[in-house]
């Protein structure tokens, strides 16, 4: 896994704007009673343990702004160590997610990215997904076979939406075929933009929650960093 360098990159302005604006250009979610489901997947191989140590803390976020919508549940998806990939049971209360995530720690291991995809595909067979948030810093596997499952989720309408911690070029270049094949979208961070990343995951369980519309109100709410993630998807 790469290690955590000072002088990492940034999102600057732009690429939060185009991240927010392609998440606004996603069709609305049908309505009704459902409530919405949110698959949260993260790399929990050992260069990782600063930012899932944030992670734990920023997790309520997504359901505090998604109360008022019908709620949300949500699925800790994690891979670390040798081959080992790991889901939660859906999670309608911020405290016991969180309770599941601090009892996680990070282990060195190589990506497992193809399994979080596949999983996230026999979810939303069982039941629709709404969207998969993925964060991490790392790309080790056969492009094209991830590829090829992420093809199979934009076919079955789960977006993802990864955010990308650090500059490794090859993982920046995976990450941006993942969200292009499944009509989600791409955004780079680092600890240093910790509470960007609070607000652009807010941004997305909103619309898992309660669609278009519903992240155009919390835009409005939250101001410009959060008035932003809509060009990619509309691609």
């Amino acid at each position: 896994m790469p290690a955590e360098r000072p002088g990492q990159q940034v999102s600057s302005r732009s690429e939060v704007d185009a991240f927010l604006e392609t998440v606004r250009a996603r069709p609305a979610r049908p309505g009704g009673a459902r409530r919405g489901r949110l698959i949260f997947a993260l790399d929990a191989t050992a260069s990782r343990k600063p930012t899932w140590d944030r992670a734990c803390h920023i997790q309520a976020e997504m359901f505090h702004e998604t109360a008022t919508l019908g709620g949300l549940d949500v699925q800790l998806v994690f891979y670390r160590g040798f081959r080992e990939c790991k889901s939660s049971k859906w999670h309608s209360d911020p405290d016991a997610l969180g309770r599941v995530m601090t009892g996680v720690a990070c282990l060195g291991g190589q990506t497992q990215i193809g399994k979080v995809l596949s999983h996230a595909k026999a979810e939303t067979g069982r039941d629709k997904v709404d969207a998969l948030i993925f964060v991490g810093d790392a790309f080790e596997e056969d492009i094209d076979a991830v590829c090829h499952v992420a093809g199979e989720l934009g076919v079955l309408g789960v977006p993802v939406f990864v955010f990308h911690e650090g500059g490794d070029p090859i993982a920046a270049d995976a990450f941006r075929q993942i969200a292009r094949l499944t009509q989600g979208a791409y955004c780079p961070f680092d600890l240093s933009s910790a509470d960007r990343l609070k607000d652009l995951l807010a941004a997305v369980a909103v619309y898992a929650a309660g669609g278009r519309k519903a992240l155009a109100d919390f835009g409005a709410k939250r101001g410009e960093a959060v008035k932003l993630l809509t060009s990619q998807m509309r691609r």
